[in-house]
């Protein structure tokens, strides 16, 4: 694991330790979700990462306990990142973490996605367990710059979600959508992510 997160390791470290202790309690992950945080959660989030340009500004939608958006800013300095979440609470939850590790690559957004549509994009979109992906392209792919792609973090039925949302998405203007089975951390599940490049 420390090899894999490298040079992140510390500040992942530093935010799994405040996740275990005041996730639950603050309504962020159920108690079952503890265990795994490493394995479901922050390694499943990291999974993310090579599929980002370098120095691109990312949109994370739903960014709730800061799945994949803390990750991301953590894992790629390099990276803008803007956490867009609805809930109040949430948003203060990321704004301690930032203010704790330390991020200066993070912007919160107190809002929902369509509430950023036609005032922002972004190089690319990122979203994790938010939504179906004909629900979620509707929310997220307004927020990708021309030729940007939304990035989402999927389970085993990605190519169903992916095959259902296919008039929704080309509506929007994707023009490829690709699933992705990565295996970062051997004897992890695999992390699925849906790539969908708009034109």
């Amino acid at each position: 694991m420390r090899a894999y997160f490298g040079l992140a390791w510390a500040p992942i470290e530093h935010f799994a330790q405040m996740l275990a202790e005041e996730g639950e309690l603050r309504g962020l992950i159920g108690p079952r979700e503890l265990p795994r945080l490493w394995t479901r959660h922050l390694v499943n989030s990291a999974a993310a990462a090579p599929f980002l340009g370098a120095d691109a500004a990312v949109a994370d939608v739903g960014s709730g306990a800061g799945f994949p958006g803390l990750v991301l800013a953590i894992v790629r300095p390099d990276l803008e990142l803007h956490l867009v979440e609805p809930m109040e609470r949430r948003i203060a939850w990321l704004s301690d973490v930032v203010d704790e590790i330390g991020l200066d690559n993070v912007i919160l957004h107190h809002a929902r996605a369509e509430e950023l549509h036609r005032k922002r994009t972004f190089d690319h979109v990122t979203a994790r367990a938010v939504a179906a992906l004909d629900k979620l392209a509707r929310w997220t792919v307004p927020l990708v710059k021309s030729g940007g792609t939304l990035v989402a973090l999927k389970g085993q039925r990605a190519a169903d979600e992916v095959a259902t949302a296919k008039y929704v998405m080309r509506k929007l203007g994707i023009v490829e959508a690709t699933v992705h089975e990565v295996q970062p951390v051997e004897g992890v599940e695999q992390t699925t992510v849906v790539v969908a490049k708009r034109r």
